[in-house]
């Protein structure tokens, strides 16, 4: 669905590219000769934050590269760079030494990412020798994760129902050697997960929940939950076409659950792994779920639909009960669950609830340390009541237009028994082009729980 990775062990005639800082610039013109010194003069370039500078070569064609990155901009702006480079071979020359040169890597990959499934790049991405010091397997982990989320989100549901979805997760299980197993329409109401068959029931491919499992059962059980809704119509609680529009994307917890699993599997982490994902399309049709209607749980609770558009934790309610239900040691849950996230932090910056205040450490920590921005909101008990419903025992929606996101987490706790849990409230996409991030599909708190599974669970 995407172009290789754009990686090359050498090329002798590959282009240096020098990454400074502005307070470098007095001190690193010395190395340029006078002619690329005058040259740079005279397009005004003086190391400003952000800008590229191209040095031509006497004999034609581009010498060196520069590339000036503000004090403080992350790594990740490199990926911006790369991607607006012209196709050839580079090398990295130069590095702030703050950077590190796997990262570096990294954002080169992102970078330079397109979705070509359906129409094909103009131009070659430019290639970059591995950087020295640099860690290959962990780049090309990282990048084929963030791409597999890219590509999945990306994919439009024509292509990407239920069906195509619980392939991509059965591929992932065999590669690895995984267990897999799949319960998909009324089944699910005989294995009693009755809240994931009640919001897919509506539509032409039966609703499903799979599950993954790989590593040793006698290590510590991790579990991770996704939300795969392949469209969401918004159910009888339709929306409106501008809110619609982009819900192909709706799956985008099940890309990451699954990403995170191959990431997992792929570093051969001495961990249990449980990958589940509920699939559904959240369709309309004469069956479909009713405002009003009232539905018992997995777990044994009744919900009162308040609104079908609310339905992304109804699945998650059923799936999350089943991965407690092996007791794991840490669970987490992905899912494009509420606008209410977006209102509160913007396009870039995911919530994640947790109780767990060790868990709510390494996570921020992990997010500064590789530059990906999580923020943590609270599980405030506060509103919990105003799930109460007076003939169920919770309604699936909270009060009116206020705290969303908060109440969707709150929704899931209901159903969570594992010592250790945290929810993220993602968005999976980029709605513009974000310096090496372009529209479409795009990977949230991935890479920051990435870094908090390594260093839980390290390798002997």
């Amino acid at each position: 669905m995407s172009d290789p990775l754009p990686f090359i062990a050498s090329a002798s005639g590959a282009t240096p590219i020098a990454v400074i800082r502005p307070e470098d610039w007095p001190a690193f013109q010395d190395t340029l000769s006078p002619a690329q010194k005058a040259f740079a003069a005279h397009l005004d370039w003086r190391g400003q934050a952000g800008r590229a500078l191209s040095l031509p070569a006497a004999a034609g064609g581009v010498e060196r590269v520069l590339f000036c990155l503000a004090q403080t901009a992350t790594p990740m702006t490199l990926a911006g760079f790369a991607g607006g480079l012209a196709p050839g071979d580079y090398r990295l020359e130069r590095l702030p030494q703050d950077i590190s040169p796997t990262l570096a890597a990294l954002a080169w990959a992102l970078g330079t990412y397109r979705f070509t499934r359906y129409k094909a790049r103009k131009a070659p991405a430019a290639r970059l020798v591995w950087p020295e010091g640099s860690d290959q397997a962990e780049a090309i982990r990282l990048a084929e994760a963030v791409r597999l989320v890219r590509d999945l989100v990306n994919t439009p549901a024509q292509d990407m129902g239920p069906d195509a979805l619980e392939t991509v997760f059965q591929a992932q299980a065999l590669h690895h050697g995984a267990a897999f197993e799949t319960i998909a329409g009324d089944a699910l109401l005989k294995a009693n997960y009755p809240l994931i068959h009640a919001v897919g029931r509506a539509a032409a491919e039966a609703p499903r929940l799979v599950r993954l499992r790989w590593g040793d059962p006698a290590h510590p059980r991790v579990a991770l939950v996704g939300k795969g809704v392949t469209f969401d119509t918004g159910g009888l609680d339709v929306k409106p076409s501008a809110g619609m529009r982009i819900m192909k994307k709706d799956m985008g917890g099940a890309a990451h659950a699954l990403a995170l699993g191959r990431l997992v599997m792929d570093a051969g982490l001495p961990v249990h792994l449980e990958v589940t994902a509920a699939i559904v399309e959240n369709a309309l049709s004469a069956n479909a779920l009713r405002p009003g209607d009232i539905v018992k749980s997995r777990k044994g609770l009744t919900v009162e639909i308040d609104n079908t558009d609310a339905e992304g934790r109804l699945i998650l309610a059923d799936a999350l009960v089943r991965a407690c239900e092996d007791t794991p040691e840490l669970l987490l849950d992905f899912a494009t669950l509420t606008g209410a996230a977006r209102t509160a932090l913007g396009p870039d910056v995911p919530p994640f609830f947790t109780d767990d205040e060790t868990l709510a450490a390494d996570l921020a920590a992990a997010a500064q340390a590789v530059h990906d921005p999580l923020w943590r909101l609270p599980l405030w008990m506060g509103y919990d009541a105003d799930m109460d419903s007076p003939i169920a025992d919770l309604k699936n929606t909270g009060d009116g237009a206020f705290a969303g996101a908060i109440f969707g987490a709150l929704f899931l706790k209901r159903f969570v028994t594992a010592s250790s849990w945290a929810h993220f409230d993602i968005y999976a996409w980029s709605n513009k082009e974000r310096g090496g991030r372009p529209v479409g599909g795009d990977a949230h708190a991935l890479r920051a729980v990435w870094e908090v599974l390594k260093a839980r669970y390290p390798k002997s």
